[in-house]
């Protein structure tokens, strides 16, 4: 059998054993980062580890070094070991690779498990070749919800003083180069009044009026948002959006709500645009909102919690990442996306930065999702670039 074949078989087990592992945002990732670590030190590389708060969630990172060097850039693949939760409806078993045709089923085998298993199918490979560059693995918890693992795993790069590399992100992308998205800040903003009789409403504090109100503001500043749409803007719509999730609060028609949130995001065309309206929202919170409630129940409050704030990835012209992801694939086309990721946080730190993988968006947080086959041949094919631009004769 060639090693051809020997390496596509090795992604489809490793694949088939990353879907086994049942890692749901926030849940625990430990057994799966474990596995990954297992398969990459057994081909020589070295690794470090960050945790969350509970050391319930880990982030990895992991090397196998160059046999030599001259002075080529590092080389970083990345991905995210989270998925989606799981809805009723599936045909198959989410959590067990089932292969129909030429498609392989499973929670996160488009999203993003299928790159992973790539990328560690590719070690024994990397660990064998005459590599003049350092190829790092990088493989985070919880994207999904905002990116909450890989800013702590960045943080430790910088730390390392680690702020030049080529990071190319396994976003499922069909192996296209995406070269920019937009923000994606999530909020939750909590208010606290005064319960009371509703016969008596002057003696009460609503939070749900006043979340109501907040929610008015909001929408009159998605309007100023699109007001400050960039010349040029690359991306559809060409302004910053906002959109408000829900509005819970309340426990019976005769009752003052005593508490009430609003769940609501926004996703910039540029940092200013997030800056300017957490500014202008902070602003009517405290100058008009908060004192009117505080003036009948002093306890009142109001308190915004950060979810998650992913940055933007923004186009760089002069892109080192892009030109070597097109100098293996032959694609000298770029497009953007309006989903998120991990990109933009390489991106703030140095690191030149790509999003490029096997697999379709179209298929991500569905029931059955699936990836082709032929996109795990396609990633293999890229990596093996990689490889040959990574390695002396």
């Amino acid at each position: 059998m060639s090693t051809e074949n020997n390496t596509y078989n090795n992604s489809i087990k490793i694949l088939t054993d990353l879907i086994s592992f049942q890692t749901i945002s926030g849940q625990d990732n430990n057994s799966l980062i474990n596995y990954c670590d297992h398969i990459l030190k057994k081909n020589g590389a070295t690794s470090f580890k960050t945790y969350d708060d509970d050391k319930k969630r880990v982030n990895l990172f992991s090397t196998i070094k160059a046999k030599k060097t001259n002075g080529k850039t590092p080389i970083i693949l990345s991905g995210h070991t989270d998925v989606v939760p799981v809805s009723k409806g599936w045909s198959t078993d989410p959590f067990k690779a089932t292969i129909k045709g030429d498609k392989l089923y499973g929670r996160g085998s488009c999203d993003m498990k299928g790159f992973i298993a790539c990328a560690l199918a590719y070690a024994p490979i990397f660990s064998k070749a005459n590599l003049d560059r350092d190829i790092h693995f990088s493989f985070t918890f919880d994207e999904e919800t905002a990116c909450i693992g890989a800013p702590i795993l960045i943080k430790e790069l910088k730390k390392r003083g680690f702020t030049k590399g080529i990071c190319i992100v396994g976003e499922p992308t069909n192996m296209k180069i995406i070269d920019a998205h937009k923000g994606a800040y999530e909020y939750t903003t909590y208010f606290e009044g005064l319960a009371g009789h509703s016969s008596q409403p002057h003696k009460g504090v609503s939070a749900v009026e006043y979340a109501a109100r907040y929610v008015t503001k909001l929408i009159e500043l998605r309007q100023k948002l699109k007001d400050r749409v960039p010349k040029n803007s690359i991306f559809t719509p060409p302004y910053s959006t906002l959109s408000i999730g829900g509005i819970f609060g309340g426990i019976a028609h005769n009752v003052i709500a005593d508490k009430c949130h609003v769940k609501w995001e926004t996703r910039p065309v540029i940092k200013e645009d997030a800056r300017f309206l957490n500014s202008e929202l902070d602003k009517y919170v405290n100058e008009e909102l908060l004192p009117a409630m505080k003036k009948v129940y002093p306890e009142s409050n109001i308190r915004k919690e950060v979810i998650g704030e992913i940055i933007g990835f923004d186009r760089d012209k002069d892109s080192e990442a892009c030109e070597f992801v097109s100098s293996i694939t032959g694609d000298n086309s770029r497009e953007v996306v309006s989903f998120g990721t991990e990109a933009g946080l390489f991106q703030e730190i140095g690191i030149s930065t790509a999003v490029c993988g096997p697999g379709s968006i179209e298929q991500a947080h569905k029931i059955d999702e699936f990836i082709k086959l032929d996109e795990i041949h396609k990633c293999l094919n890229f990596l093996d670039g990689v490889k040959d631009k990574s390695s002396s004769k």
